[in-house]
Parts: structure tokens; C-alpha cells; sequence
């Protein structure tokens, strides 16, 4: 693998990319013994139609390439990950209701991979991510997200704190999950407003320097005093809620 390729694997990373349109793909590898299943056809029709080269290789050779990787018996060579510019991403999506994930320092690829996933799912138009501190998009996120990495922009940016406040600047109101809040994740109006939802470490949670920027400090309640919820669980769920707000809204209309 050069500096300037990475993997992807799995069958709906590799298919996501491909119909993105927005990665180079250098080769796609397939196992000689993979099932000529539904998706197996597709990725090769999509390979065909995006001019990108695929091979029969053995598995061995896949297993060789991502140790330890659930890669389902397909492996796409491709450009990394564009991360987007905030000022870019601000500019792009002003005039539309747009909401953001800020993830402040979660270091779990799987994690990262879930949320995404979860995000676009929701309509969710960015993640930022420090560029120093929390992991970034690597082949596992790729994985985990199923792909939907390449349906959001992924925004990468040197202090969080800078960016909260670009954000603020923007007409954002920033939402904080924080268990130690008073409010609840679902007294928050999410339907008429730009929002930026931030996400602390698996371990120590957000920084003060950010909670102090919120606009908001919200906690999902729980029945017992094992508050460990998974972020990427807890995103999920706060996410959700402005879903069932938007959809809701409009069915009064």
C-alpha cells in the first residue's frame, strides 16, 4: 500500500464506495472462493462502470493484507479519505438547517465507524474530528460505518475549540452529552436549528474548555446507576431523537 492509498473492506464498504464517486480505486481484490453472491456481482458491475481494475486473488493473500480483518473475501485498494475544510463545510450548507457530530477525543475505531453510521442515517452532514487527539478515518472505520463514511463530510481541524466557536459564529447552538446535566436529551427542540452535537472520550468525557461554549448540556436518564453507555450508543440515541422531533413536526403540517 502507497502513503497516498488505504484498504477498505467488506462488501457494503466496498459497494458504498464505489457509488460515491468520490474515491480513486487503484484495484479491487476479491477471494477466488468467494460466493458469487448479490453483492460480489454488484462490486464488479460497479468496478466495470467506474473503470477500477479487480482481481481474483486467494484468501490467504486478503487475510495477508488486513490481519485479523473481517473483510467478507473483498478488498478495495482506494485515495484516502478527503477531510473537508469547516470554513468549506460552513459555506456549503448555509441557508439549509444542518447539524453536526463533534466527537472530542474518542479513540475507538469501531466507535467512530458506529457513529458515522448512525449519522448519516439521521441526516447528519459532518463530523469534525481533532486532527491531534481521537482516532481518524482508517480501514476499520471504513468497515464499521458500512461505507457512510463516503456520505458525509468529514471534517478535520486542529483545535475544537476554534471550530465550536466558528460554528457558534454560524448560528449553530451546541448541544453537549454530558451525564452529569440537568436536562434531558429529549427537552432540547432539535426541528428549527443549526445544531452541533458534541460527543466526549469513551474514558473522560468532554473537556471543560468545551462544555463551557455549549449551549446546551444534555444526559439520557437511566434506570440504574451503571451510566457507562457506550458513546457511540448514546449518539445514536440523541441523534434519533431530533429525527423523531423533524418527522413529527412535519406530519402537523
Amino acid at each position: 500500500m502507497t502513503e497516498n492509498s488505504s484498504y477498505i473492506y467488506g462488501k457494503n464498504a466496498v459497494i458504498e464506495a464505489l457509488e460515491s464517486g468520490n474515491r480513486e480505486f487503484n484495484r479491487i481484490l476479491i477471494s477466488n472462493t468467494a460466493r458469487s453472491d448479490e453483492k460480489i456481482e454488484k462490486i464488479k458491475e460497479l468496478a466495470k462502470k467506474n473503470g477500477a481494475i479487480f482481481q481474483f486473488v486467494t484468501k490467504d493473500k486478503l487475510n495477508q493484507l488486513v490481519p485479523e480483518a473481517r473483510h467478507q473475501g473483498v478488498i478495495a485498494q482506494v485515495s484516502p479519505v478527503k477531510y473537508e475544510d469547516i470554513d468549506d463545510f460552513i459555506e456549503k450548507n448555509a441557508g439549509n438547517l444542518t447539524s453536526v457530530v463533534i466527537l472530542d477525543g474518542v479513540e475507538d475505531s469501531h466507535n467512530l465507524g458506529a457513529i458515522i453510521r448512525s449519522a448519516v442515517c439521521a441526516g447528519v452532514k459532518g463530523i469534525i474530528l481533532p486532527s491531534r487527539r481521537g482516532v481518524l478515518i482508517n480501514s476499520t472505520v471504513e468497515k464499521t460505518s458500512a461505507g457512510a463514511v463516503n456520505n458525509i463530510s468529514v471534517i478535520k481541524v486542529n483545535s475544537l475549540v476554534n471550530a465550536v466557536q466558528k460554528l457558534k459564529e454560524n448560528n449553530y447552538w451546541v448541544i453537549a452529552s454530558d451525564h452529569h446535566a440537568e436536562d434531558n436529551y429529549y427537552n432540547i427542540n432539535y426541528t428549527d436549528m443549526n445544531f452541533a452535537l458534541i460527543m466526549g472520550a469513551e474514558h473522560s468525557g468532554i473537556s471543560k474548555s468545551l462544555l463551557k461554549l455549549s449551549d446546551f448540556k444534555v444526559k439520557i436518564p437511566m434506570l440504574t446507576n451503571f451510566n457507562s453507555l457506550n458513546v457511540s450508543n448514546a449518539a445514536a440515541i440523541i441523534l434519533f431523537e431530533s429525527v423523531r422531533q423533524k418527522l413529527t413536526a412535519n406530519l402537523k403540517k
